[in-house]
């Protein structure tokens, strides 16, 4: 499907010179003098190699139509990662690259958005927020104010996040898959 130039976003998927692209970074620009572009830094889904297009605003690019699926994660080996289709039941092995630095987040069972294209998956969205246990906190620093400080904190599947001075080692919290930022303590 032919769309403008200036609609595409991340994680559009468009084919441009023969070859399928999924947009990593759109950003207009626009010069003191003459007519604005669309810059867009782009990653080849089958051999990986990144490039940047510039396009004018109202050229047309071709976006590809994409299936998405609910997948329940299976098991990691090595840098793949296997997801079942909870339709059909396929299962779908898919590379680390595609997913990105939040495969950390993946847990058994987890059911996740991934995104194919004729077959072949092409990103996989994790839901926004997991609850994990904290297995190494800093002790509370007396005299701290609790509204504007926070301490580091380990996660059970080793990512550091900033925690409120009240949590402890042992405390389950929801985190925020996108930016590693603690959400709240978690209610179970």
């Amino acid at each position: 499907m032919k769309v403008d130039a200036n609609t595409v976003r991340k994680g559009h998927v468009l084919e441009h010179n023969g070859k399928l692209w999924s947009v990593i970074k759109s950003e207009m620009m626009i010069p003191g003098k003459g007519n604005a572009i669309v810059q867009i830094e782009m990653r080849d889904v089958r051999t990986g190699i990144k490039t940047n297009e510039r396009f004018r605003t109202q050229e047309t690019v071709e976006r590809v139509q994409l299936q998405d699926h609910e997948m329940s994660f299976l098991f990691a080996t090595d840098n793949d990662y296997t997801f079942m289709d909870q339709e059909s039941y396929e299962q779908y092995v898919v590379p680390g690259d595609v997913i990105g630095e939040s495969a950390v987040y993946l847990q058994d069972g987890m059911v996740c958005n991934v995104q194919t294209y004729e077959g072949t998956p092409l990103s996989v969205e994790l839901p926004t927020q997991v609850t994990l246990e904290i297995v190494e906190a800093d002790p509370v620093v007396k005299g701290q104010t609790a509204s504007s400080s926070y301490k580091p904190a380990k996660l059970s599947n080793g990512v550091r996040v900033l925690v409120p001075p009240f949590i402890g080692t042992g405390t389950r919290i929801v985190v925020n898959t996108t930016d590693n930022s603690y959400v709240e303590r978690a209610k179970d």
